[in-house]
């Protein structure tokens, strides 16, 4: 059996790699969609550009048979008129009635039996009608006050082209071409008028489109007015020309093309324009759009569905291929799953050794540097306490060094997140201003501080010493940004935010912003500013840490920092911390320590440490208030001393020891087996923090100040 187990694991692996051909299955179906996709939209658009080219053509063809129509018309027209004018020469009202019988006559050869004439009018001086083509005698009528008859005799010697009208003599849709008539010396004699049939245009107009509603023929004055169109508007709508193609006409273009949208009907049109020869007249080609596309979708569809068989056998080949493979990779996972497991086992259990050995050492490093800082710290106070015995100096140095360590110490852990927390509710409005000299000293005598706090700013549930040390920190970089001096302004404010950039959710914050003055600094730096270890200064100037210690502590409380800065405008930190709300379950670090039940009166004190330096200058603390101490270096032997029999005021234990137990296995068991022994523990590890808080025990975070554990025991000296 062992012989197979070797085997097993010593035999290579075949190989198959099945993501590897799920991939190229994949991509295969991507491109069967995509490609064909791609090629129908380029055919698309590409077969639309081309239909509109086609249409453009077509509206090209027809507007220039249209134009060369009615210049053959209209050079008709004006030949007649010039016939009877000179036929009638310079007679007068009186001399024209006198013989309208042969005028009659004359008119009706002249107008002939052409189509598009309705009619042939002489018109009087005074607009009377005096002799018609299409009746004798002619009727009682005068145009005096009418427009065509009016402008005509204001353009003479020009022909004028009046607006459609219905003939009271021919009894049918008409348009007027009028001339008038002038003496030898400029003096108006009336006018020759020549009634043009709007149906033979329109009829002309029907045979060239061949009765295509999507085609639309028209004649226009220059001014925009529709004279005829095929097909006509629908009775009651009114006939408006488009603004781009009235444009047109006005600016008078000799031919063109645009693109509009009718007044009319909303629909849209390719129009094709010209002037028809000389005359204040255009004719127009328009071709509907709508109708180039539904024919060009009709067509699409057709092509797109060619297309889509090929496309659906292909992708239901791929899809069963896809299912055959994910049956071969189950079939193929069973047959190798014992194996498998096997060795999946045994590389998850170095990983963990591996990923335990790092976390033990980053323990072990953090737990151990605080106790050699709590080494110092504690015999620096015993020093202090016993009057430095002329070694004052010596141990004030020691003493700054310490702090230093400690303050290093203290944001390294805090940019790793492993920064014991002693978070409580923070009123900005008294604390901000507390901190104050201390910012003003890191800021320096060419700085000037200015405080903005609204009245109502909420409460934040924060670590003092960090938001503290925040604070100090971006006072210091402003300081370094303002060589010649300058303004830091701290703001407190509330704030909601809803849908913002700061990846936060919705809610209530309080945004403290910290704004300088100085030489800010530009987008790429900005970007790197959070980077642990990451500085602009000189090598020795800074180690880094600053505004990572600043986004740690932001994030550690539940919020986040944004830094904004503008090159030689200054830079702004804006701090967003959640407000806090009270909650009854809460109880911050520090409250824990000052609820513990003080001791009204020296006992003795069961202190658990493995570190014996840190042991004896705390028990060393411990003994000038007034206590006895009783050292045990592990919690299993100290576990023994309590179930001998032994009860103490108070029970003192590191978390992090040899043996069995820990400092909260202990405090686990003395809360079972003893429930009234007071215990406390100590730590400089903030993972351990969560289990030790559901306790309810009091925990001092290494390297903790004396005045700490002189609150804790509260014995006199």
């Amino acid at each position: 059996m062992q012989r197979a187990e070797r085997v097993a694991v010593d035999f290579p692996m075949p190989s198959r790699n099945f993501a590897a051909t799920r991939r190229v299955l994949l991509v295969v179906l991507a491109v069967s969609i995509l490609f064909p996709l791609a090629c129908l939209a380029g055919y698309g658009y590409f077969d639309y550009q081309r239909r509109i080219a086609d249409s453009n053509d077509v509206i090209d063809r027809l507007v220039r048979v249209t134009e060369e129509q009615a210049v053959k018309v209209l050079d008709l027209n004006q030949q007649m008129a010039s016939r009877i004018v000179e036929l009638i020469g310079d007679e007068d009202d009186a001399q024209l009635r006198a013989h309208d019988a042969q005028l009659h006559r004359s008119l009706r050869e002249i107008g002939g039996d052409f189509p598009q004439v309705a009619s042939i009018n002489l018109i009087g001086v005074n607009g009377d009608l005096l002799v018609s083509s299409r009746a004798y005698p002619a009727a009682r009528i005068s145009i005096g006050d009418r427009e065509d008859f009016v402008a005509a005799r204001a353009m003479r010697p020009h022909p004028y082209f009046s607006l459609p009208m219905f003939g009271p003599l021919s009894q049918t849709d008409v348009f007027n071409t009028t001339v008038a008539r002038t003496d030898a010396e400029g003096r108006f004699l009336g006018a020759v008028s020549v009634a043009l049939r709007n149906e033979y245009f329109s009829h002309f107009y029907r045979e060239l489109t061949n009765g295509d509603p999507s085609l639309a023929l028209a004649l226009y004055r220059q001014d925009g007015n529709l004279l005829v169109r095929y097909p006509p508007w629908p009775v009651g709508a009114t006939a408006t020309t488009a603004d781009a193609f009235a444009a047109a006409l006005r600016d008078k273009q000799l031919s063109g093309h645009v693109r509009v949208k009718s007044p009319v009907d909303g629909g849209e049109r390719l129009v094709a324009f010209r002037r028809v020869g000389d005359y204040p007249l255009y004719v127009s080609s328009a071709y509907s759009t709508g109708s180039i596309v539904d024919v060009w979708r009709r067509h699409f569809m057709v092509i797109a569905a060619l297309t889509a068989v090929p496309c659906i056998a292909i992708w239901i080949l791929v899809l069963y291929s896809l299912r055959q493979l994910d049956g071969e990779r189950v079939a193929w996972e069973r047959w190798q799953g014992e194996v498998a497991m096997r060795l999946s086992a045994e590389a998850s259990s170095r990983q963990l050794q591996r990923m335990g050995a790092l976390g033990n050492l980053v323990a072990n490093v953090a737990h151990d540097f605080n106790n050699l800082l709590m080494v110092v710290s504690a015999n620096i106070e015993l020093a202090r306490m016993k009057r430095y015995n002329n070694l004052e100096k010596e141990m004030t140095a020691v003493q700054r060094a310490t702090a230093t360590a400690e303050s290093l110490t203290r944001r390294l852990l805090s940019v790793a997140k492993k920064q014991p927390l002693k978070q409580e509710p923070i009123d900005l409005r008294k604390w901000m201003p507390g901190a104050a000299p201390l910012v003003e000293a890191a800021l320096g005598d060419h700085i000037v501080l200015a405080l903005s706090i609204v009245d109502d700013v909420w409460e934040v549930l924060a670590d003092p010493t960090d938001l503290e040390l925040a604070i100090m920190n971006l006072a210091v970089n402003a300081r370094d940004a303002m060589p010649r001096g300058g303004r830091f302004v701290i703001r407190c404010q509330n704030n909601r935010l809803v849908g913002s950039d700061t990846l936060l959710p919705d809610g209530e914050y309080v945004l403290i912003a910290c704004s300088d003055d100085g030489e800010g600094m530009p987008e790429s730096v900005a970007r790197r500013a959070f980077e642990p270890l990451f500085t602009t200064k000189l090598s020795g100037s800074g180690a880094g840490l600053g505004l990572a210690q600043v986004l740690s502590m932001c994030e550690q409380a539940g919020g986040t920092a944004k830094i904004d800065s503008v090159p030689g405008s200054g830079t702004t930190v804006r701090l967003y911390l959640p407000r806090y709300r009270e909650r009854r379950q809460t109880r911050p670090v520090n409250e824990e320590v000052a609820e513990q039940p003080a001791l009204r009166h020296a006992g003795m004190v069961l202190l658990v440490e493995d570190n014996e330096d840190v042991a004896a200058g705390v028990a060393a603390v411990l003994e000038t208030f007034g206590c006895e101490v009783r050292h045990e270096p592990t919690a299993d032997q100290a576990l023994d001393v309590l179930t001998g029999g032994e009860r103490f005021e108070l029970v003192l234990s590191d978390i992090q020891m040899p043996g069995k137990l820990n400092g909260i296995d202990l405090a686990e068991k003395v809360r079972s087996a003893w429930p009234s022994q007071k215990i406390a523990l100590m730590t400089g590890y903030a993972d351990e923090l969560e289990r030790a808080r559901r306790l309810g025990v009091a925990i001092l975070a290494k390297p903790f100040d004396i005045a700490e554990l002189h609150a804790l025991v509260a014995c006199e000296p």
